[in-house]
């Protein structure tokens, strides 16, 4: 089966059953109208949408426009299915932001090559997107993204009443390792904690550098009582980091860390939350390093 995820959009079943089997080796999900569709995406990560048009209530066009409108989903390609064949109507679809258009009745090759084409499309996109999401240096979310997925993430936190944790992390004493052995060697340091903190993070996670030598990790799902463990350990394993230096002289290195939780009453976007672990953090590098602090 492949891996990529299709959203099914239509309210005949009979529509419905022809579309599973032609994709019967996709993973497919199925809505029969336009508000269950919208409410699934908010939590699925969908690959593509076969969307009809003629839906009672919420149309396909409004469907469309709505999900082009999102920034989290925007960059999902649309197929309409449909029956209609003027040009009117395949104008507005394209207008409203679809990627192709297929005409019922389905002919399965043509349907196949079509959303194969898409999905395609859509992969080579997301790979140029990431290119301007990730740091360079250490292969992690740069701020760029973090601002995109925060917003979501914490959309999410807030709906579901479940809660969402930052740790922020600086490396301790960094500009006097630069200058006592070279900026390489920082580089060295900055990347061998990067490879650390992506081994030891769980799938949920989102780490990214935030600037220099700090970084930022949402945890979904996490209070603020298992952030601050997750943190401990962070500052643990970075203890048994060595950057070799010479064949007999290795360089070691600590992180303090600053953490806090989302008040789902009172935060409606992720600034506050990371200004409050970005506090902790402060106080962690003003009384002694080496150490985690919560807020």
């Amino acid at each position: 089966m492949e891996d990529d995820i299709i959203l099914i959009v239509d309210d005949s079943v009979i529509n419905i059953n022809i579309l599973e089997s032609i994709l019967d080796k996709y993973d497919v999900i199925v809505a029969t109208d336009g508000e269950t569709a919208l409410s699934i995406l908010e939590d699925e990560e969908v690959n593509l949408i076969l969307l009809d048009i003629v839906m009672p209530d919420m149309d396909g066009y409004e469907v469309c426009k709505r999900v082009k409108n999102s920034e989290h989903t925007k960059n999902i390609p649309i197929i309409f299915t449909t029956s209609k064949t003027d040009e009117d109507s395949i104008e507005v679809a394209y207008d409203c932001g679809a990627s192709d258009y297929v005409v019922k009745p389905f002919k399965p090759k043509e349907l196949l090559a079509r959303v194969r084409t898409q999905l395609k499309i859509q992969k080579m996109e997301k790979e140029l997107r990431l290119l301007a999401l990730i740091d360079s240096m250490t292969k992690l979310y740069n701020r760029r993204y973090l601002s995109r997925i925060s917003e979501h993430m914490i959309s999410l936190a807030l709906r579901h009443k479940q809660d969402l944790s930052i740790i922020m992390i600086d490396i301790d004493n960094f500009k006097e390792i630069n200058d006592n052995y070279g900026h390489q060697i920082g580089d060295d340091v900055i990347i061998e904690l990067s490879n650390m903190l992506m081994i030891k993070q769980r799938k949920s996670d989102v780490i990214c550098r935030y600037g220099g030598e700090e970084f930022l990790i949402l945890l979904p799902n996490t209070s603020l009582n298992n952030a601050e463990k997750i943190a401990e350990n962070i500052r643990k394993n970075v203890e048994n980091i060595s950057i070799k230096l010479t064949s007999d002289k290795a360089l070691k290195f600590t992180v303090s860390l600053g953490v806090s939780t989302v008040c789902i009453h009172n935060d409606k976007n992720i600034e506050s939350s990371i200004k409050r672990a970005d506090d902790a953090l402060y106080y962690a590098k003003k009384n002694g390093k080496n150490m985690s602090y919560s807020i």
